[in-house]
């Protein structure tokens, strides 16, 4: 703990905070960058290692509250995707009240994707397990829209085709300059694809796709591989409540009778919302993901992560030291 800490504060290294974004190499206004010198800390993590990259082994891991191999998790992952991926904005709108499209707004806000310095600069974005496009689509609205900034190119990446099909078939809908700045890429963000250079991206995002990795430390690696020195890694997922007793109470009632029996109700498919219920009880709280995030050789700014409504959700940021 005390080397993550360490990390955090960049103690050890030439560090200084940044109140702006970086140029053309950061695409968010993400406002006090870390910046950290530490030559020991980017070269540890530039390179993954091969060993512990395998993304698919005969390693434990859990899917909900079962314990299987890394390889049973991901097949077993990819059928509650494929079943629930024509209703899952319905399947948000359960586990989240309907709260996730504003969750989503803010998120996409806080990077403000296109905000670049000079104005007009390109910028390259992954959105990974982003299938179906919410993410996606916000930022390039508010790249196009907001910024008016049409050199944003953003590519969606999700190791389910089921959901990469549902978000193909609604990007249809977007304006011409919108669909022509998207992209679609079938990969598995433990190992992500050669296509994906080295130093290459300005952002990485992943919302509500994380808990379902088999190797979360594998993903975080790659992520930190592919962008670019003063690039943003951003996460928002469900998280612990354990702040507020009586809303933590509430949410677990909520989480565990209500949503399987509407997942039976609506889609005639109780154990993947089963699944998915647990799988947020499952994954680590803030502190213990942002010090995953770190340890992937990230900088973090102040507590790492910012609670949404109360921490039944967070938006984990981190950015890859200069």
């Amino acid at each position: 703990m005390v080397a993550r800490r360490a990390l955090r504060s960049c103690s050890g290294g030439l560090c200084r905070l940044r109140a702006s974004a970086v140029a053309s190499e950061s695409p968010s206004p993400f406002a006090r960058q870390l910046r950290c010198a530490s030559s020991t800390t980017t070269s540890s993590a530039s390179t993954p290692d091969p060993s512990s990259a395998t993304p698919t082994a005969d390693r434990q891991t859990h899917f909900g509250y079962e314990t299987v191999t890394e390889a049973e998790k991901q097949q077993r992952v990819a059928g509650v995707f494929h079943n629930v991926a024509d209703s899952y904005d319905k399947m948000n709108d359960f586990m989240s009240l309907g709260i996730h499209r504003l969750w989503k707004d803010h998120f996409v806000s806080s990077l403000n994707p296109g905000a670049t310095n000079p104005p007009g600069s390109p910028q390259r974005i992954l959105d990974v397990a982003g299938g179906t496009g919410d993410i996606a689509f916000r930022m390039l609205r508010q790249a196009h829209n907001h910024n008016a900034n049409a050199n944003v190119h953003v590519t969606i990446s999700d190791i389910n085709p089921s959901m990469l099909a549902v978000g193909r078939q609604r990007s249809l809908d977007l304006p011409a300059s919108h669909q022509s700045a998207l992209s679609f890429l079938e990969a598995n963000a433990e190992i992500l694809p050669s296509s994906i250079k080295d130093n290459s991206l300005d952002l990485y995002t992943v919302a509500f796709g994380i808990r379902n990795f088999s190797n979360i430390p594998a993903a975080l690696r790659e992520a930190h591989r592919v962008l670019k020195p003063g690039g943003v890694f951003a996460c928002l997922e469900f998280s612990k409540v354990d702040k507020y007793p009586l809303l933590n109470a509430i949410y677990k009632q909520w989480s565990f009778s209500a949503i399987p029996l509407i997942g039976q109700l609506v889609a005639a498919d109780r154990d993947s919302y089963q699944y998915l219920v647990e799988s947020i009880e499952r994954f680590p709280s803030q502190e213990a993901f942002r010090d995953m995030i770190v340890d992937a050789g990230f900088a973090v700014a102040g507590d790492g992560y910012e609670d949404l409504t109360g921490g039944i959700a967070a938006i984990h940021k981190g950015i890859k030291p200069l």
